[in-house]
């Protein structure tokens, strides 16, 4: 049996209240090989080498959305140890899944050759398709029975 290794990325949730309504800011993906015309959460990616969780959080959200985001406004979600049976290396992740309601600046696509839409939409109408992973998260969230710690894929 080969030894698992997994590639760590972090994701940030961005909630706002809306009309009473809990929202989540997502982005449709495109031209980036990976699940292209899925719907995923707003700003994500990997972990850099020497890099923590939370510092690859800020920065995403940054490169993607234009916003500035400090540590103390990450408030964990889930960890997720995921795999896809036979999607190879690109499935083996553990993912840091943050929420986050405060944030500096307003939300924007920054990296329009990667995403072509940003909207927000309601917990209980999530659009279709969504990342699967992704959407597993946000359903349980949305239910209020997200656990602090997931396996997705096995």
């Amino acid at each position: 049996m080969n030894r698992f290794q997994v590639i760590p990325a972090a994701y940030v949730i961005f909630r706002r209240t809306h009309d009473g309504a809990e929202q989540v800011l997502l982005q449709l993906r495109q031209n980036t090989g990976y699940m292209d015309g899925h719907w995923a959460c707003g700003a994500a990616g990997h972990v850099e080498q020497g890099e923590s969780m939370f510092a690859a959080a800020v920065r995403e959200a940054r490169e993607e959305l234009g916003v500035r985001v400090v540590g103390q406004d990450l408030l964990p979600a889930t960890v997720m140890h995921r795999t896809t049976a036979g999607g190879g290396p690109i499935e083996e992740r553990v993912d840091f899944f943050f929420q986050c309601r405060t944030w500096s600046g307003e939300p924007a696509l920054q990296e329009a050759d990667k995403a072509l839409s940003l909207r927000w939409f309601d917990l209980t109408a999530l659009p279709d398709p969504v990342v699967p992973h992704e959407l597993y998260v946000l359903k349980q969230l949305g239910a209020g029975s997200l656990d602090p710690v997931v396996a997705f894929g096995f």
